[in-house]
């Protein structure tokens, strides 16, 4: 599944060809995607210039001067930028062409993703004003993760993948993150220390930046908007590493269940 990195990628990717450009066509061949698409998007986005490409959590925001298009890549999606004269393939749902001959096309093979629109700002859409901040912004810090932490029972990786404490931890990258900062992940969320959330914090955002460096992490299916795979998979110190030897000390990594997702962990490195 496309996590933060991954759309952060694809955010950068397009954002240059499509900025600034006036939408000459949408086609859309499949409507049905994990919620309908809106039957006049193709009327209500024509004409239009693309103010702005941006994120907000594991969502694209594409900015118009009549409202924001809302675009989530959901389990197994994609945005490539395409030439014209291309031939669709199965799973391309929604070709976005623009007047400088830029096609943008939406594939989706599980059609888990979702193109919805609205005209309210983004922000107080109902899939986003609830959400927590960004861990690549100066409101995400250890003191947040402790103040909200009091009293939790629940795992601390649980806690950190909460989307209404923070944004964007996938599974991936709260293994790798809790790794690098040397906490357990069944560690009670409330009995972890100021000071060792403040360093959680630190590593959440090395870990998610060094992955949008990379390209993402491609476990699956994800491809960036040129079609091309993330190589953050070969840096995994933990996650797909069970049984294999600790890179700090050697000893065989344990894999666990937490919340019914794979947990990969040093028992001697990470207390």
């Amino acid at each position: 599944m496309p996590e933060l990195p991954e759309v952060e990628t694809t955010c950068r990717g397009i954002a240059p060809h499509i900025e600034g450009q006036i939408v000459k066509q949408v086609i859309i061949r499949q409507p049905q995607l994990r919620w309908p698409v809106p039957e006049t998007l193709h009327q209500i986005l024509t004409g239009l210039s693309i103010q702005s490409v941006s994120r907000r959590a594991k969502y694209l925001l594409f900015s118009t001067a009549s409202g924001t298009m809302l675009l989530h890549l959901g389990m197994s999606g994609s945005l490539r930028i395409m030439s014209p004269g291309q031939t669709a393939g199965k799973h391309d749902h929604i070709d976005f062409i623009f007047n400088n001959e830029t096609i943008l096309c939406f594939n989706d093979p599980r059609r888990f993703g979702a193109v919805l629109w609205t005209t309210e700002p983004a922000v107080e859409h109902q899939l986003l004003k609830n959400l927590g901040p960004e861990p690549l912004q100066s409101g995400f810090n250890g003191e947040l993760l402790y103040s909200l932490s009091k009293n939790r029972r629940i795992p601390v990786k649980s806690f950190i993948m909460d989307s209404h404490i923070v944004v964007g931890v996938g599974n991936i990258y709260a293994n790798e993150a809790l790794f690098m900062a040397g906490i357990q992940p069944t560690r009670q969320a409330g009995k972890i220390s100021l000071a060792r959330y403040q360093k959680l914090a630190e590593c959440i955002r090395v870990v998610l930046q060094q992955a949008i460096q990379q390209g993402g992490t491609t476990l699956r299916d994800f491809v960036n908007e040129a079609g091309k795979p993330g190589y953050f998979q070969q840096q995994l110190r933990v996650y797909g590493r069970a049984g294999l030897p600790c890179v700090g000390c050697s000893q065989s990594l344990t894999e666990i269940r937490i919340a019914n997702r794979s947990t990969v962990f040093c028992g001697s490195c990470q207390r």
